[in-house]
């Protein structure tokens, strides 16, 4: 009631929609900075390999530049759409059903857009001359997940916005949509695998270790494309070098554990 009574709709969509997405950003992509210069929890890190501080000083400048030169942008000239399709403010808020089918939806329809986007991303010509800007940081962390080329964020951001964007949903729902979404991918960028990481309680869900492989090998055979879940990866093949990868540390656990025994 407040937001709504005290700010316009284009100000809540375009202004509130960048600052929320900013706070979420950085302060959950910040602190995977602190520990890897810390060097807390390196048991749980995926590499071993570490960036220099001017190597992410350099992630945090651009990164502001492409937010406030490209993301604020598009939100502000995205707005008529959105309004076009019927989104709004307005009480009352939408009920917890209709935002979860909604929520749902989008997941599924990002991932399938974002997994043929990132495939396209990385044929030669555009990889060289686009996507090898995000690639800079083969050892990835929590904010690299949104250091791209200006294009590619116009490109693959779209995969993102598309769910919203035919739906028309209230803003709080596209909020949520915003946080959850900002959440995976710093989550899937963070170079940590942790006891409580979700893919190791969801089967589908990709996270850190299955994006962390695509960040470690050359554009022609890295495979793990997709975005949030992996059924995509798995449906087309692209993730077999992972899975084998998986297996040979599986067999090597065992038989180490097998010698350890004896």
């Amino acid at each position: 009631m407040y937001l709504i009574t005290h700010f316009s709709d284009f100000q809540l969509a375009c202004l509130g929609s960048f600052f929320l997405h900013e706070g979420v950003f950085f302060l959950s992509g910040l602190p995977f900075i602190w520990l890897e210069r810390a060097g807390w929890m390196s048991k749980y890190k995926i590499q071993a390999k570490n960036n220099t501080p001017a190597a992410q000083e350099k992630c945090i400048v651009r990164l502001l530049l492409y937010h406030f030169g490209v993301n604020l942008p598009v939100m502000i000239f995205s707005y008529p759409v959105f309004t076009y399709m019927g989104m709004r403010s307005s009480l009352p808020l939408p009920s917890w059903k209709v935002v979860l089918i909604q929520i749902i939806f989008y997941f599924i329809l990002e991932d399938f857009i974002f997994y043929w986007g990132h495939r396209i991303l990385h044929t030669k010509w555009l990889y060289k001359h686009v996507h090898s800007v995000h690639h800079e940081y083969a050892t990835p962390f929590g904010l690299t997940s949104e250091y791209a080329h200006p294009a590619e964020i116009l490109f693959l951001g779209f995969a993102t916005i598309f769910g919203p964007a035919i739906t028309g949903p209230h803003l709080i729902t596209l909020w949520l949509w915003m946080v959850l979404r900002v959440l995976e991918t710093v989550e899937a960028h963070c170079g940590y695998h942790f006891p409580w990481s979700l893919s190791n309680f969801l089967p589908l869900y990709g996270g850190a270790d299955f994006h962390d492989y695509h960040h470690r090998l050359l554009y022609t055979k890295s495979g793990n494309y997709s975005s949030t879940f992996t059924y995509m990866d798995r449906i087309f093949g692209t993730d077999i070098g992972y899975r084998k990868l998986k297996a040979l540390k599986s067999i090597g656990v065992e038989d180490s554990g097998e010698q350890k025994k004896q």
